[in-house]
């Protein structure tokens, strides 16, 4: 049976570096995949991306490698029969692109590892009972914070640079109103927890506004960031734009922030 952690880590996420075991890969030489998405041909981009994670692990189509796509083609009522198919295959491994994918897959199977991406909240909608233990056979990366995550988010970034205690905690009014809500409250009662001072700012509009929310950074004296990411940092933020490979928390000492 293929690692999930090792399809988590491979699509974008930290979960866990486990690679395919070797045992696992004399058991059964070739994996099958089942790939279920709302638009296949309209996401080639993310395609492409999968299967260059898939070869970095070792993982070649044609090889030892079978990967089953199917798509709803924007009809959202055929994922519970795609997912019927797919567990027919008797497939490895289940990739969901969003929720009603996921769901789909969970209904049809309880032994077969489902992966998901995307999902804003995987707790509310039922694929999982807990974020650090997801339970069952599901799996897989949320598009939006959490108040689970955005508390270890700043638990980590304390240890990751100890000694600072001024943090900055980056926010975007993007987010739903009772998701927003319990975020804020998680990261104050993080923050309380931790000992450390902690300054909430809001990014104003969209990223041509990041420069003044930045000197707000530097005028709260800030030695360390932590960002509520939203769909608006995911792009924003990054490096290269949409895509790109910023993390979700890291160092911003007055060098930086000048």
């Amino acid at each position: 049976m293929i690692d999930r952690r090792a399809f988590i880590a491979m699509m974008g996420g930290s979960v866990g570096g486990t690679r395919f075991s070797a045992g696992a890969q004399e058991a059964r030489k070739v994996a099958r995949i089942g790939y279920v998405s709302t638009n296949v041909a309209g996401n080639q981009h993310l395609i492409e991306a999968f299967r260059q994670g898939l070869r970095d692990l070792g993982y070649l189509e044609g090889r030892n490698l079978v990967i089953e796509y199917r798509s709803a083609e924007g009809k959202l009522e055929r994922f519970p029969a795609l997912a019927a198919e797919l567990v027919s295959l008797n497939v490895d491994v289940i990739v969901a692109a969003n929720t009603q994918a996921a769901l789909a897959g969970k209904q049809k199977t309880a032994t077969i590892p489902i992966v998901f991406a995307g999902p804003a909240d995987p707790i509310s909608s039922g694929l999982v009972t807990s974020l650090a233990r997801p339970g069952g056979n599901v799996t897989g990366l949320s598009s939006l914070p959490t108040p689970q995550l955005v508390g270890k988010s700043l638990e980590l970034l304390t240890q990751a640079v100890p000694g600072r205690t001024r943090i900055a905690a980056l926010w975007h009014r993007d987010l739903p109103e009772h998701t927003r809500q319990d975020i804020l409250a998680a990261v104050d009662g993080a923050g309380r927890a931790l000992g450390v001072h902690l300054e909430l700012v809001e990014a104003h509009g969209g990223p041509e506004n990041f420069v003044r929310t930045f000197s707000e950074l530097r005028m709260a004296r800030a030695e360390a960031l932590t960002v509520l990411t939203s769909v608006l940092f995911a792009s924003a933020t990054t490096p290269c734009g949409p895509g790109g490979h910023a993390p979700a928390s890291g160092d911003v000492s007055g060098e930086r922030l000048r």
